[in-house]
């Protein structure tokens, strides 16, 4: 299959979650033999058109980053690389219509992937993300958190579909053991990342014997760590700055504990992460975030709404038996996941026959 993704904005350029998302999902489509696009404005140097990468051929739609330009250049581009189906990023919104009207004269569908923060540019009018969900063949989301946002943006509930993120079970597996810590917690620390909350629960604890981890790096770093040192336990707290996954899951699976309280995710992956790796979940639930979609079925997870319920589920978790791996979220595996990318495309352009 030839799949073009359309994405102004890539992992390349700005390392963020959805960035990261696209370009998994890009890499492992090549691996299994597709031919895969990338439609998007240039990172690489020099001044040559394309370049290629872990197998993903991308293509320069504009030289800078300016929405505009990349979606009156976009039709274009996609007219030579001639897909079998188009997987659009909805940043900008109205690079959907654009891929969609390129599309339609080459009866190829288009699948979008919503792609929204809490700092999405403020100057984007409504309508623009109304008409990026109304116009693709098809809709794709990480979460039912996710899949709420764009049905009120007007998308039809039939063509959106709930796609997760994907996390590595057999590395996992085979990875060993670290028991450095008791209590994870494992995001960027960004201006969403709420860490403060798990500091205070931590306080609430100091008469208990613990250790923390925190792993992630970002603006918010700094003042995380004044907060520890502030309620006095910073050294039983360690900062453990931005590590990879290869070098998280030893750590994960030697800890009893993953807090989550970040104000904003799509799809938690940091949790499931941990909770693959056998921790028990605790979750301070926020409007703007999926995570709690993990632990409601899991009956080792929990919900709270604060430092001081979190405290107590920390010291309630004591009861439950250490894991290191649990299989019940094999479902996750980056090749199951990867399978249902390819079932929607394949639906996409199955249905785009009938019309």
């Amino acid at each position: 299959m030839r799949v073009a993704f359309v994405t102004m904005t890539t992992a390349h350029h700005v390392d963020d979650w959805y960035g990261r998302r696209v370009r998994s999902v890009a890499e492992r489509l090549a691996d299994r033999g597709h031919d895969v696009v990338c439609c998007c404005a240039q990172w690489w140097d020099g001044d040559h058109p394309s370049f290629e990468s872990e197998g993903v051929t991308y293509r320069r739609v504009t030289d800078e980053r300016t929405p505009r330009a990349f979606v009156a250049k976009l039709p274009f581009v996609l007219n030579g690389v001639r897909p079998e189906v188009i997987h659009v990023a909805t940043n900008p919104p109205l690079a959907v219509p654009a891929a969609r009207a390129a599309a339609r004269f080459r009866r190829t569908p288009v699948v979008a992937e919503w792609w929204d923060s809490p700092d999405r540019a403020d100057d984007e009018e409504v309508w623009e993300r109304s008409w990026a969900v109304r116009s693709p063949n098809a809709v794709v989301v990480p979460s039912r958190t996710v899949e709420t946002t764009v049905r009120e943006y007007g998308a039809t509930p039939d063509d959106v579909s709930v796609i997760p993120d994907g996390i590595d079970m057999a590395a996992i597996r085979d990875a060993p053991v670290d028991t450095r810590a008791d209590l994870v917690y494992a995001r960027p620390l960004d201006a969403h990342a709420n860490v403060e909350e798990f500091l205070l629960a931590l306080a609430e604890l100091r008469d208990r014997d613990w250790r923390a981890a925190i792993i992630g790096d970002g603006p918010a770093r700094s003042d995380a760590e004044r907060t520890a040192s502030d309620l006095r336990i910073d050294d039983r707290v360690e900062f453990l700055g931005a590590l990879p996954p290869a070098e998280q899951v030893p750590i994960l699976k030697g800890a009893h504990v993953f807090a989550q309280t970040a104000t904003w995710e799509p799809f938690a992956t940091g949790l499931l992460r941990g909770l693959a790796c056998g921790c028990v979940g605790l979750v301070e639930y926020q409007s703007a975030s999926a995570a709690h979609e993990l632990v409601e079925g899991d009956p080792r997870g929990s919900l709270v709404t604060g430092p001081v319920e979190l405290a107590d589920e920390i010291v309630a978790a004591a009861d439950l038996a250490r894991w290191s791996i649990d299989e019940e979220y094999d479902d996750y595996d980056h090749e199951a996941v990867l399978s249902q990318y390819v079932d929607r495309y394949e639906r996409a352009i199955e249905d785009y026959g009938f019309f």
